[in-house]
């Protein structure tokens, strides 16, 4: 099992910056994959970024490259996505998950939300 506690969300303009946390805990990770995925109104869930635990390999959706980026903390296995220059069209719910092989762990979730 791994728990996935996600914080950071928020009211922002456009143009500002917003940094996500997601804490996970429960089993060791260095054979996870870790995400970030977003769902906004009327929307299905789509996927933003991913950071391999091991290697620190990162993958970015289109939409975010240059303005989005995911790290982590090995040192309190927390993983992290900065947003920049954030836009109305990154409004929504972020997800943090974690997967092995498919996503099977999921955060609760945070909103997101960029006024113009």
């Amino acid at each position: 099992q791994v728990q996935l506690v996600e914080s950071g969300g928020g009211l922002v303009q456009a143009g500002g910056s917003l940094r996500l946390s997601c804490a996970a805990s429960g089993r060791a990770f260095s054979s996870y994959t870790m995400g970030w995925f977003r769902q906004a109104p009327g929307k299905e869930r789509e996927f933003v970024a991913h950071i391999v635990w091991s290697t620190g390999s990162t993958v970015y959706t289109d939409s975010v490259k240059g303005r989005f980026t995911i790290s982590k903390d090995t040192t309190n296995n927390t993983f992290y996505l900065q947003m920049n220059s954030l836009k109305p069209e990154d409004t929504a719910v972020y997800y943090c998950a974690a997967r092995f092989a498919a996503y099977r762990y999921w955060g609760q979730g945070t909103q997101v939300t960029v006024s113009s």
